[in-house]
């Protein structure tokens, strides 16, 4: 397996590293320059949201060079532009626009999980999530006021629901060693716990380093789930409706 996997990596470097590297950029930019969130602005949003409007252009670009645009890509494209409106509202999120930034990413959880498709459906692996969903919206429902105590179970259940269908399919056995499978499983288990380190600074208490953990495991994820285009074709999606 390890030898499937290796030569898997090297392609997916030669060919989509050079693509990357507006992402690199910018995700570089938003470290160095670390504009302070006490004073938001549009051009803090705007370096905020470059490496995830980054990605949406890898996205573009790979359709065109393919000269095809499978509705994998495109349901990606769109959870991509999503996040980045969730982007630009949390920016400014203690001055009233959290909730609409959860709404944003929450509709794009839904459309990586429509992208990443309903079959097999492992209802067992969602149960499990449920369950573990659930005890941290009980750990955390005490800190909660006002609108947050609903709106938070709505974004746990679809932040649920995409790590679900991200790792049901591993149960695919022509997925097993897929370098795009792993991109998903990755980038979704790493969304989770950047969301899980964000809710408990913001609504608990104060974590060490906070927001450099959170923003770098956020665009990490988003990158690795972009990457999951690569390998994508509408072949696949054929195989999400048999």
């Amino acid at each position: 397996m390890a030898q499937a996997w290796k030569q898997p990596a090297a392609l997916y470097v030669k060919s989509v590293g050079p693509k990357l590297i507006p992402f690199l950029k910018t995700f570089c930019i938003y470290f160095v320059l670390w504009l302070p969130t006490s004073n938001p602005s549009w051009i803090s949003a705007l370096v905020k949201c470059l490496p995830v409007l980054s990605l949406a252009f890898f996205v573009l670009a790979h359709g065109f060079s393919l000269g095809t645009f499978p509705p994998y890509s495109r349901k990606i494209l769109s959870g991509l532009l999503f996040s980045a409106l969730g982007d630009v509202f949390l920016t400014w999120g203690d001055q009233g626009f959290f909730i609409h930034g959860m709404l944003m990413f929450g509709i794009s959880h839904i459309l990586y999980s429509w992208a990443f498709g309903f079959r097999p459906l492992r209802l067992g692996l969602a149960l499990s999530i449920l369950v573990l969903g659930a005890v941290y919206y009980v750990a955390v429902y005490s800190y909660l006021q006002g609108p947050m105590v609903y709106a938070l179970v709505g974004y746990v259940l679809v932040l649920g629901a995409m790590s679900w269908r991200a790792i049901a399919r591993a149960g695919v056995s022509r997925y097993n060693q897929s370098w795009s499978h792993g991109c998903t499983v990755a980038g979704a288990v790493i969304f989770v716990a950047s969301d899980l380190i964000l809710s408990i600074d913001r609504f608990c208490f104060a974590l060490p380093y906070a927001r450099a953990i959170v923003m770098s495991s956020y665009y990490i994820a988003q990158m690795l789930i972009t990457l999951s285009i690569v390998e994508h074709s509408d072949q696949d999606s054929l195989w999400k409706r048999n």
